[in-house]
């Protein structure tokens, strides 16, 4: 029996994947959270790899406090890509397959069509460079890995972006989204059953990925498909980035173009509106 190591079980990505593994026991499934799996340790980290012995990881553990990031910049690098590194050098000595989970703030923002796996990576904080330099790391440990690219990610569980919505478009009158900022959201829940899809698919084919919902939107348009789906009263305003400034800088566009995986896995994606209506079932 193969042994999936999950790792950041508790949160969005991790919690979803563990909804789903009682449809799959022919695995045997190890959920560790922050303290079996220790990211921002990496003698400790080390230790625990060896302990586990898993067969295929998942690396859904990471620093993600994107504004906090800005200051907490040795933390964000020891957890993003110093233990990746680790990571992906102990699954290559063990032969062990790996997915690892990245981002699209690896992106500057700056361009105007989906990107590719293949387009020029610049990030522009300190979230982003980390992520960036984890994926080089995880690659360059174990080139057999698998690197998926993701964006916007959202689920029942976690702090995210719907649950905010949904908490104060019921304690407002009105609130204000920025709509300059374009991408497209992913349900955490899709993004479980794709790694799963892959790991039973007949071909392992190494490399970056990209994985989203379809659609290309805005935030506010996103706060918008919240509101008409949880029926909110509330008054949604779109308002540019430069009147709501954050410590870390955000990419402007960062759509994923998905034809990549769709192609070798595939995969079929769901509309990001379709996706979001499965959360308020």
């Amino acid at each position: 029996m193969k042994k999936i190591l999950v790792t950041g079980a508790n949160g969005q990505l991790g919690s979803e994947l563990g909804v789903l593994a009682s449809k799959y026991p022919s695995y045997d499934w190890i959920f560790a959270d922050r303290t079996q799996i220790t990211l921002d340790n990496l003698e400790v980290l080390k230790l625990q790899l060896n302990e586990f012995q898993p067969d295929v990881i998942f690396n859904c553990g990471a620093y993600t406090a994107v504004d906090k990031a800005e200051t907490e910049t040795e933390l964000a690098f020891t957890i993003n890509h110093l233990a990746i590194e680790l990571i992906a050098k102990y699954t290559s000595e063990k032969n062990a397959k790996l997915i690892h989970i990245s981002t699209d703030y690896v992106f500057d923002g700056t361009s105007s069509i989906a990107l590719d796996e293949e387009a020029e990576t610049n990030p522009i904080n300190v979230y982003g460079a980390s992520k960036r330099a984890g994926e080089i790391a995880c690659l360059n440990k174990n080139p057999n890995a698998i690197v998926i690219r993701t964006s916007w990610v959202y689920s029942k569980f976690g702090n995210n972006f719907v649950k905010t919505m949904q908490r104060l478009m019921q304690e407002r009158d009105s609130i204000s989204v920025v709509n300059d900022q374009i991408g497209s959201p992913t349900y955490a829940a899709d993004l479980a059953q794709a790694m799963i899809d892959i790991l039973q698919s007949p071909q392992w084919i190494p490399g970056i990925y990209n994985y989203s919902n379809e659609g290309e939107i805005s935030w506010y348009e996103f706060a918008l498909a919240i509101k008409e789906f949880g029926r909110y009263n509330c008054n949604v305003g779109g308002i540019p980035s430069s009147s709501y400034p954050t410590p870390a800088k955000r990419p402007e566009f960062s759509l994923l173009d998905k034809k990549k995986i769709k192609a070798i896995y595939n995969l079929e994606i769901p509309d990001y509106k379709e996706s979001l209506k499965e959360m308020f079932v």
